[in-house]
């Protein structure tokens, strides 16, 4: 009984570390936040930070624990967006009460990526590598150009959609909800640091589930040694798709924070440059690292900002200090130096007690 314990305190034990650390950092920042003592332009990015790390966590469960590289995880959380918010806005009128309008959006986005997820994982999956990349890279695209060339309003017979003009033929009184290039407008903005803070929890909840389960062991496994996984009956197929589409899902919900985060949200805003910023937050982080990437996404989101200061020099000093960080991250020494702290707090690095 005394082993199991320990075995369990060892593997949970970073776990809890995470979820304190987030806990600590939100009642912070609301103390703060409440006290005046944040500027005005930080709490205006207190949701997107919680919709970053989401994207980063869900990303490194590709990335890191599958072992797959995917190029395109802004097209799912442009899935969410623009599914989740025009959700909203159809359902204003039904669910009035906002913190409840916003979890249904957020759910109808997570399932719509979830869908796409599943729908591009089937040829997808099959690949890996740089093939991998290069299809997940043009989804990404793909999606992009569809909701640039997507209109759809609604009136009192229902929705029309349509990817030719903005003539969807509504009746008097109908809305337009999607506007091609202009994206969505006239969003009420019903996104909240306390939602973000929960989506972090929750995200976290179900990747650290997932990982720990047999199916987390057998997603490692498969991305250890496929051909090992395969001869001892593990489902390649199935579980690869489990955790993309769980990465997928995680990005939709991030995606519909986001959004109604803003009065107006466009395509161009989920491009290849978005979907590269969220990998880099999951290797600067470290691949499989939850607690790096929520680190990376919050600090790397603050430090433009942070920047502003340099004016026109602001994103050729950020580019520097990321340049840095990398190799300050990759120095022998401050790795072994973050070894031993990380062996300190899960207990890895002890020696086996007698029991």
């Amino acid at each position: 009984m005394t082993m199991k314990l320990k075995k369990l305190s060892k593997t949970s034990r970073r776990n809890y570390l995470t979820y304190a650390l987030v806990i600590l950092a939100f009642v912070l920042l609301q103390i703060l936040s409440g006290t005046g003592s944040i500027s005005s332009s930080l709490k205006g990015m207190l949701v997107p930070i919680c919709a970053y790390v989401v994207m980063a966590i869900s990303l490194n469960l590709t990335v890191g624990v599958l072992g797959e590289l995917s190029l395109g995880h802004a097209g799912f959380m442009s899935m969410g967006a623009f599914t989740g918010t025009a959700a909203a806005i159809a359902l204003q009128n039904v669910i009035p009460i906002a913190p409840l309008r916003l979890a249904v959006a957020m759910a109808i986005g997570a399932a719509f990526a979830a869908l796409a997820g599943f729908l591009i994982g089937i040829p997808v999956l099959r690949l890996k590598g740089d093939y991998l990349a290069i299809v997940t890279l043009a989804f990404g695209e793909i999606i992009k150009s569809i909701f640039n060339n997507l209109y759809v309003g609604m009136d009192s017979e229902g929705l029309h959609f349509s990817l030719l003009s903005d003539n969807t033929n509504l009746l008097d009184g109908g809305k337009l909800i999607i506007g091609g290039p202009m994206g969505i407008g006239g969003i009420q903005k019903i996104s909240t640091f306390a939602a973000g803070f929960i989506l972090v929890m929750l995200t976290l909840m179900i990747v650290f589930n997932l990982v720990n389960s047999r199916a987390g062991r057998a997603i490692m496994a498969v991305r250890d040694n496929r051909i090992a996984a395969e001869s001892i009956g593990v489902n390649i197929t199935k579980y690869k798709m489990m955790a993309f589409v769980t990465s997928a899902a995680l990005a939709g919900a991030a995606g519909s924070l986001f959004a109604m985060n803003y009065s107006t949200i466009v395509a161009n805003k989920f491009d290849f440059n978005t979907s590269i910023l969220v990998l880099v937050f999951v290797v600067l982080g470290g691949l499989g690292n939850m607690l790096g990437s929520i680190v990376a996404a919050a600090a790397l989101t603050i430090l433009p900002e942070a920047l502003r200061q340099f004016s026109d020099y602001r994103m050729l000093v950020y580019a520097i200090v990321l340049i840095l960080v990398m190799l300050a991250t990759n120095n022998p020494t401050l790795r072994s130096y973050l070894d031993r702290a990380k062996a300190a707090v899960t207990g890895k690095g002890r020696k086996k007690e007698a029991v």
